[in-house]
């Protein structure tokens, strides 16, 4: 069981990203249309467990399985869609876990657009951030070392972020 750590925002998240990001795009090359730092440690400020999450988006998903071995060289395990189709999903390190990568095609703009949505939502808008932020922390404390109890709690405020954050976002 592992504990559930929410630490404030660390300076040190984009400049993690930016390394990872730049190994990755080394191993997937021409595959790769751009590669996004998501999730919560891409909002300056907002509290999170410190895992950056990563998306590359690449011309084809399909080609992504080819890539499992050097990408297990830099330390990633592969996932495959790990419960979201069309998406190959990675993560890095196990206690701590340091990384998530979600890889999706191109043409995928949903599953894209949702993350960035979110992303850029939680960047403009401080009074969601904030009071997202708090009820990370809040569910951290209650569920330490129940992962699924933190999760269902942050469900129907993640629902309603990611409803309203699509809609800003494609307005």
């Amino acid at each position: 069981m592992r504990k559930i750590e929410i630490q404030p925002y660390q300076k040190q998240w984009p400049i993690l990203f930016e390394s990872e990001r730049q190994k990755i795009n080394a191993i997937l090359g021409k595959e790769v249309v751009a590669i996004h730092h998501i999730g919560s440690t891409a909002v300056t400020g907002l509290n999170a467990k410190p895992i950056i999450d990563i998306l590359p988006v690449v011309h084809d998903i399909n080609n992504i399985d080819t890539f499992n071995e050097a990408m297990a060289d830099i330390g990633y395990k592969a996932l495959g869609e790990n419960g979201i189709e069309g998406r190959r999903f990675f993560k890095k390190g196990e206690s701590p876990r340091t990384h998530h990568v979600h890889v999706f095609q191109e043409t995928n703009r949903y599953d894209i657009n949702r993350h960035l949505a979110v992303r850029d939502y939680l960047r403009t808008h401080g009074t969601v951030a904030r009071n997202y932020s708090a009820l990370k922390i809040q569910l951290a404390r209650q569920f330490t070392y129940d992962n699924e109890g933190y999760c269902d709690g942050k469900d129907a405020f993640v629902k309603q972020l990611e409803k309203d954050a699509l809609a800003w976002y494609l307005k």
